[in-house]
């Protein structure tokens, strides 16, 4: 979880959070997968990772039993996360701010200052070749959905870690 403190040398280098509704579902499957995928990267140590939701109602809480097992199932335990609310000082603190769906992107850009809007992206944007923008919701169907948005979601957690390692070497390069 984000520790929401200035940035130091040797910090992280790229800080991220995932957004979807309610912070109890999609934002933390994604958290958690992400930091694996950095893991198996041998990258953790570049990322600061978080989520959030545009809503408070499940703050505090864990997610979802049924996220928490589809998760696990892939090796990911999410067990440990709590909801929380996107907040206004999230859009200075992260250097992506990334949105499960067309909703949250509204949402988001209707909080954030003009000047942290670029910083809002669409999570599958990451994942071209699924053809797909939305990570749907799996909240109201069955577990199938949950395994559905986990396949999304690792895609473009790959995707993700992908993109930012090509921006590094270029900057390194630079």
């Amino acid at each position: 979880m984000a520790t929401h403190e200035t940035r130091k040398p040797g910090a992280a280098r790229h800080r991220l959070l995932f957004a979807c509704l309610g912070n109890i579902c999609r934002s933390p499957m994604a958290e958690g997968v992400f930091r694996r995928v950095a893991e198996d990267a041998g990258q953790a140590h570049l990322f600061e990772i978080d989520s959030a939701g545009m809503g408070d109602w499940h703050k505090g809480q864990a997610p979802d039993h049924r996220a928490q097992k589809a998760a696990l199932s892939r090796g990911v335990d999410i067990s440990g996360q709590s909801a929380r609310k996107v907040e206004l000082e999230d859009f200075e603190d992260f250097d992506l701010i990334l949105a499960m769906d067309g909703s949250n992107i509204s949402d988001l850009n209707e909080i954030a200052p003009h000047s942290a809007r670029h910083k809002i992206r669409r999570f599958l944007d990451f994942a071209p070749h699924l053809d797909e923008d939305d990570v749907p919701d799996p909240y109201y169907g069955g577990e199938e959905g949950f395994d559905r948005a986990l396949d999304l979601i690792e895609a473009a957690a790959k995707g993700l870690l992908a993109e930012l390692a090509r921006e590094r070497e270029a900057t390194e390069k630079g």
